[in-house]
């Protein structure tokens, strides 16, 4: 007997009864699919953070604190770290179309100053030393 010969042959409460099976069974294995999904991010993530220096939470702080402080030093107020385009509509009124910053690379040097004070460096082998 084929299946579509069997399945004919069922009543509505047995194919109820297969559709709520098969349901089940869909569930359970999207539920171990969905697992092995949080498991593969998982691995990849350590795979990635494999070689990575570990850091405490305390200089986690610190870095943040010298970001902070480099940011802080830097003068946003100052007029001349900006590219100015000035726009102006129909009735007259002047807008500002554009404000970029001239002078990130200072802003980064800033901030890089701050975390480099955290550190020290290490000394990296040479190819002639190996």
């Amino acid at each position: 007997m084929n299946i579509n010969n069997k399945l004919n042959n069922m009543n509505a409460k047995d194919l109820e009864l297969k559709i709520s099976g098969l349901e089940k069974v869909i569930k359970e294995q999207q539920e171990s699919a969905d697992q092995y999904k949080v498991e593969l991010s998982d691995t990849k993530k350590k795979l990635e953070d494999i070689n990575k220096p570990e850091l405490t939470p305390l200089q986690f702080d610190k870095i943040q604190e010298a970001i902070e402080e480099g940011v802080g030093n830097f003068s946003f107020d100052e007029q001349d770290n900006y590219d100015k385009e000035f726009g102006m509509e129909y009735d007259g009124k002047v807008y500002l179309e554009s404000l970029d910053l001239t002078c990130s690379h200072e802003l980064v040097e800033n901030i890089v100053k701050e975390v480099y004070k955290l550190f020290t460096e290490a000394e990296c082998p040479t190819e002639e030393q190996e």
